[in-house]
């Protein structure tokens, strides 16, 4: 992309990497507009605080020279898209363009079945407090800062979007099964994740005590993080509280510092320590790093906490097993004296019958469950499943309760309600909300 040419419209601007992708570039001067779907999202309001136009799909939008940046749930065939291409302009779909913007960069790419989106935001928080960055988060949050040293984003596995980026790090929070309507087993998730460790340029930063992670091979130097002695950075001496956790941090013998987090869960601890091991690495102070850990507050749509009346409730993306796991953990970690209950919305039918004795099996973490029905996609409108079999399968409830009366919630007086899921299980949670200010 050359420099004359500053003017860029993104096809599907309010998706999460591409609205922060949009509010980056608007960050560095460039002219920015898009387009997308009517109906609200969330992450239409930074974009708009910006004031970057927002249209609804049409060809008439497309004008000449723009750059087009197309989403990638968005069909060669999209009316824009063709429009663009018949008009000369070039289109270029959104993983080229950000790897063509990393180039100028210290790159530092966030991978992972899951804790992608809160280990980028954390990298994010604690490298610009200490460094010039640009980062990309994946709840929609994005900053662009001229002569940026670092530029961290969130490198997202699906249809392998990952593998058109080179970055000098890369982070590797987990490999686990999901997205079964594209991959096809674990093998094959694994197999991505070693194609993007071969195109890592310095060095890559994994969890530990990932069986498949620890069978990475690279050309570059894999560091593991962890708990255990065989972990390269290894967090010690740990103090878990209702305030958040402490620890200690060694690599390979020497003692990197004290450091503290306001965030609940042991892998808040992983993350950090990934983050940690960058900044170890790329020389930066370890006290300014153990500064930045402490004034951390979390990301859009993880663990975010509001008290209204006598009932306590979370908001969490949580919509895989090993993601239920981890939130659960962290409401017990926060509130140890307090019932759990976990209002679940099952996210595609293809996952939901590929992970349900998974789900099952996580869920039972809880006290008491509640499902809300299958949220389906673009891509999958149906399945041969539904909420109330995996009801079936969890011992600690499994109650199916709909929109138009959560009532049944009601019961729950005193408890902390984890409303989890990554469709629009925040329909619920309003529902619910509005009801208890009657």
């Amino acid at each position: 992309m050359t420099e004359t040419n500053k003017k860029v419209y993104f096809i599907g601007i309010k998706g999460s990497g591409m609205s922060a992708l949009a509010l980056i570039l608007n960050d560095l001067g460039y002219e920015v507009a898009g387009s997308d779907i009517d109906q609200f999202t969330f992450t239409q309001t930074p974009l708009a605080q910006a004031g970057i136009p927002m249209y609804s799909f049409s060809a008439d939008n497309v004008k000449p020279g723009w750059i087009y940046i197309k989403g990638n749930a968005f069909p060669d065939d999209h009316p824009e898209v063709v429009a663009a291409k018949a008009q000369g302009d070039t289109v270029v779909s959104y993983p080229d363009f950000l790897s063509e913007l990393l180039a100028g960069y210290t790159s530092i790419g966030v991978s992972g079945t899951h804790g992608k989106t809160s280990t980028t935001g954390l990298l994010a928080h604690v490298l610009s407090g200490v460094a010039k960055t640009s980062y990309l988060i994946g709840d929609g949050t994005g900053k662009g800062v001229q002569d940026a040293k670092f530029f961290v984003y969130e490198a997202d596995e699906y249809r392998r979007h990952f593998l058109a980026y080179h970055p000098d790090y890369t982070i590797m929070t987990n490999v686990d099964f999901d997205h079964p309507d594209y991959y096809q087993d674990l093998n094959d998730v694994v197999t991505a994740f070693q194609s993007e460790a071969n195109q890592t340029k310095k060095g890559i930063f994994a969890w530990g005590d990932d069986p498949n992670l620890r069978d990475l091979k690279a050309d570059v130097p894999v560091y593991y993080y962890g708990l255990k002695d065989s972990d390269d950075f290894q967090a010690i001496n740990i103090n878990r509280t209702d305030e958040g956790s402490a620890f200690d941090v060694q690599h390979h013998g020497q003692n990197l510092g004290h450091f503290e987090i306001r965030l609940f869960g042991q892998h808040n601890i992983l993350n950090s320590l990934a983050v940690i091991g960058v900044s170890y690495l790329e020389g930066l102070s370890m006290t300014e790093v153990a500064a930045e850990l402490l004034t951390f507050k979390g990301v859009k749509r993880r663990f975010s906490e509001t008290d209204i009346k006598q009932y306590t409730i979370i908001d969490d993306y949580a919509h895989h097993p090993s993601e239920i796991k981890a939130t659960i953990d962290a409401a017990r970690q926060k509130y140890p004296n307090k019932k759990i209950v976990a209002v679940f919305q099952p996210h595609t039918y293809s996952r939901t019958q590929a992970l349900l004795p998974g789900f099952a099996k996580s869920l039972n973490l809880a006290d008491e469950v509640y499902l809300t029905e299958i949220f389906g996609s673009v891509r999958e409108h149906a399945g041969n499943i539904s909420s109330a079999d995996l009801g079936a399968e969890i011992s600690r409830g499994g109650r199916v309760i709909h929109l138009d009366d959560m009532s049944p919630l009601l019961d729950e007086s005193g408890a902390v309600i984890v409303f989890m899921g990554a469709g629009d299980i925040q329909k619920y949670e309003d529902a619910f909300k509005a009801l208890i200010q009657k």
